[in-house]
């Protein structure tokens, strides 16, 4: 059984992890009132359309809030810090990820700082996290 933290697909989260397996940033888009969301649902939070599709995001984002753990969780296999961080994506849905690539400091991870999508192993997948846009 694998540790409750680990993401287990589910068939409508299945293309999300694929993307993230791949490099890319899936996210649902709703093809009758246009909202781009996450996480994956078959129904659209603001319609409740069930005609939604996903798409390949920019990869964009901004930091909005975040927290510096300073004993991360084993399965990150890091020593130190590591941010959780609230993360506004370019298409407009916010995400709860982590920053990475850079020093997990008040003074680096500034608020509304420009953030990229990059993708990290944790555990036996690969998962979502963000990183400044000016190491790209």
């Amino acid at each position: 059984m694998p540790h409750p933290l680990v993401p287990v697909p589910t068939p409508e989260t299945q293309q999300f992890w694929d993307g993230c397996n791949e490099g890319i940033l899936r996210i649902n888009r709703c093809t009758t009132c246009d909202d781009a969301f996450f996480p994956p649902s078959p129904i659209c939070p603001r319609c409740s359309s069930t005609d939604v599709e996903f798409f390949d995001a920019s990869g964009d984002a901004t930091l909005y809030s975040y927290t510096i753990q300073q004993k991360p969780l084993d399965l990150w296999d890091t020593e130190g810090p590591r941010s959780v961080a609230l993360v506004k994506l370019a298409e407009g849905p916010m995400l709860t990820s982590s920053i990475v690539n850079c020093e997990q400091t008040p003074e680096v991870l500034r608020l509304d700082m420009a953030l990229r999508a990059t993708f990290t192993s944790f555990a036996d997948t690969t998962v979502l996290c963000f990183e400044p846009a000016e190491h790209q």
